[in-house]
């Protein structure tokens, strides 16, 4: 048995609406390119050389990184949610693996920047998420971030 750590973000941009109510919040979505699910940006927490001096990077900072290189955006950390536990096999190993996912604010970017991790982006509507996303791990942290969205508006 194995454990893995990882981080990722869900973004989210307000959108002006095309008539005078109230801006759309889209939420950032990508589609793996060798499952071909749909889920949140993310990836393992690991020694990264833009952090300087050989020291591991941070949960927070492999966050921002995984989703400006899987998505090509940039974002803005805007709080933690709680992480996301679960188990899959690779290579007949065992492995447990926690997702640290934070909020985050669209900042800036652009989607087709995306690397080959993964096949498409899309910038989607709040009430298109659930039904878009592949996996139980990734509904779980949705749930609890339509509660703040709701709260952070």
């Amino acid at each position: 048995m194995r454990f893995e750590f990882s981080a990722g973000g869900i973004v989210y941009k307000k959108n002006p609406s095309a008539s005078s109510g109230p801006a759309k919040i889209k939420i950032l979505v990508a589609q793996h390119s060798q499952h071909h699910g749909w889920v949140f940006p993310k990836g393992l927490i690991g020694d990264n050389p833009s952090t300087g001096s050989g020291r591991r990077e941070t949960k927070k900072e492999a966050a921002l990184r995984e989703v400006e290189e899987e998505t090509g955006v940039i974002g803005k950390i805007i709080k933690p949610l709680v992480p996301v536990t679960y188990w899959y096999v690779f290579e007949k190993e065992k492995i447990k693996k926690t997702v640290y996912y934070f909020l985050m604010k669209y900042v800036s970017g652009d989607i087709s920047k995306h690397d080959m991790e993964m096949e498409n982006v899309e910038w989607i509507d709040l009430s298109e998420v659930e039904k878009k996303l592949t996996y139980k791990s990734d509904k779980q942290v949705w749930q609890e971030t339509k509660k703040q969205l709701a709260t952070n508006r």
